[in-house]
């Protein structure tokens, strides 16, 4: 077991830095399930997708994700994310998450806003970070980040984000830093039904990553199938969501070349009021 979870270790910091930009800024199983093209979802976890994307909620929104990588414990993210619309002065949410285990780890709390202009949003947002490693202390970090998502034309939407535009620093060994990501892409629904998404996404110290994903209402508004690619990992994604009223529940599972199996599992839940 030592002995592969080192092998993936490496893997995950030499190999696949789009692991460590997932944990940042790319979370819900519905994304997931489209490949991580996320960047014009709007739902809860825009909060942490792109933050301008909450604006377009209606209701007050609560959600829940669980997130396993390898079949690895250490490689579990939980996170937490509550979003709360109001008429006059934006949108607002919080977001909580926590990467690995007693050997390593990485949590963070984070505080966003977006405000809604006709068709077209903005939104912000402040994360605090402490990353943690055995024997070596914990070290903390605030990433400021911005994004904006329109619709341009009737059911095509443009989003953009950009994360940790202050280029925060973890620690003055090396000038270790938390990664600064670039992502921007586009969103068409030819029918009611069907949903076609793609972005590109760049951490600035990495080659791009072009993601895409295709969402099918198999039953209008009730049951969706997904699927999805990204092409600097070589994943492949599939999903699936139901809604129950204000209910919904996402679950996706993809895998990645030469790692293995990914599962992801989120729930939400809206007050109407």
């Amino acid at each position: 077991m030592q002995t592969n979870y080192a092998f993936i270790l490496l893997l995950m910091l030499f190999c696949t830095s789009q692991v460590q930009a997932q944990q940042l800024c790319n979370f819900g199983a519905r994304a997931a399930g489209m490949g991580g093209a996320a960047v014009t979802l709007q739902d809860v976890w825009a909060l942490g997708n792109n933050p301008a994307g909450m604006a377009f909620l209606e209701h007050p929104t609560a959600g829940v994700y669980v997130e396993n990588r390898f079949g690895e414990s250490a490689f579990t993210t939980v996170a937490l994310q509550a979003v709360y619309p109001t008429q006059q002065y934006g949108t607002y949410g919080l977001s909580f998450s926590r990467f690995g285990d007693a050997l390593f780890n990485q949590q963070h709390a984070g505080f966003g806003v977006a405000h809604k202009l006709g068709q077209f949003s903005l939104g912000a947002k402040a994360d605090v970070w402490q990353v943690a490693v055995e024997g070596y202390g914990s070290q903390k970090a605030v990433a400021i980040s911005v994004g904006g998502m329109g619709e341009i034309i009737p059911d095509l939407y443009f989003g953009a984000f950009a994360y940790n535009l202050n280029q925060a620093k973890l620690a003055s060994f090396e000038d270790e830093r938390l990664p600064t990501i670039m992502k921007a892409g586009l969103s068409y629904r030819p029918t009611a039904r069907l949903m076609l998404a793609a972005e590109t996404e760049k951490n600035i110290d990495h080659k791009a990553d072009f993601k895409a994903g295709v969402a099918y209402e198999l039953l209008k508004e009730k049951f969706i199938l997904r699927t999805g690619i990204s092409t600097l990992t070589s994943s492949l994604t599939f999903g699936a969501g139901f809604r129950a009223r204000q209910l919904q529940v996402d679950y996706a599972f993809g895998s990645t070349t030469p790692i293995g199996i990914s599962h992801h599992l989120s729930v939400s839940y809206s007050l109407q009021r």
